[in-house]
């Protein structure tokens, strides 16, 4: 058995929407890789429960509940990483939601407005002062959660799809400003992963999990780990001349 260090070895990550599915997953990958973590999430007590397992596994964490809509909260969690760890080298914004299958023409304002909130304005805020820090430390990589919705059209989700696609732009628009200070920012466009948002919409819509399998050259649904493990590389220095790309975790989905 291999005894080198995690390709995350001695980072400080930060990881949003850690209290479950991709980001939870991302916890424990990048915990595994050797970093040294900063877990946030709405909901708390999932939040506590997350660090003290990984605790008792040997990790280095720490954790702070909130809501990534909040611009004060997200200045509030990159100033722990720096208080408790000195600096900041890696974020994962993950943290996002969805919407029931509305056509744009019923699609009422305050979905638009809770979905865009998430997606984009969460990323947004986060971003900000985790580029501060990083500048602070010299440089670092961010990785944002998008979607294969930010890549492809899918029908009766448009405001999940605009902030998707948003997603995916502000990533390029950091990673063009940032490179030269040596802050990498790169999105990842999970296709169809088993989280409990995406098995709760499979419930609801019975047969939509099996036409989606049939439309994908890898027919299945991904595990969340799958979708963490690029995450992972794409904050480690093994991606070192990789910046402003969008990594489609997909199974080839939008291959074809």
């Amino acid at each position: 058995m291999s005894t080198a260090p995690g390709m995350l070895h001695g980072k400080v990550a930060l990881v949003t929407g850690a209290s479950s599915g991709i980001g939870a997953a991302a916890a424990r990958v990048f915990a595994r890789e050797g970093a040294r973590l900063v877990l946030t999430a709405r909901r708390a007590e999932r939040l506590h429960d997350l660090a003290a397992a990984l605790r008792e596994d040997g990790a280095e964490v720490t954790h702070l509940a909130a809501d990534v809509r909040d611009p004060a909260a997200a200045r509030a969690v990159v100033a722990l990483a720096v208080e408790r760890f000195g600096r900041l080298d890696a974020a994962f914004n993950n943290a996002g939601y969805g919407t029931g299958r509305t056509p744009l023409h019923l699609m009422a304002d305050e979905v638009y407005d809770a979905v865009v909130d998430t997606n984009l304005r969460g990323v947004w805020n986060f971003l900000r002062p985790e580029i501060a820090a990083m500048l602070t430390a010299g440089g670092g990589a961010i990785v944002n959660t998008s979607s294969t919705g930010g890549l492809v059209a899918t029908p009766v989700a448009a405001p999940y799809v605009a902030s998707k696609h948003a997603v995916i732009g502000l990533t390029k628009a950091a990673a063009a400003e940032y490179g030269a200070h040596g802050i990498r920012v790169n999105a990842i466009a999970p296709g169809i992963t088993g989280t409990e948002m995406v098995t709760d919409w499979f419930a609801a819509n019975p047969g939509v999990e099996e036409a989606l399998h049939r439309a994908t050259p890898q027919p299945r649904t991904a595990r969340p780990e799958e979708v963490a493990e690029a995450a992972a590389w794409l904050c480690s220095d093994r991606s070192s001349f990789v910046t402003g790309a969008t990594l489609a975790v997909d199974g080839g989905f939008t291959a074809l």
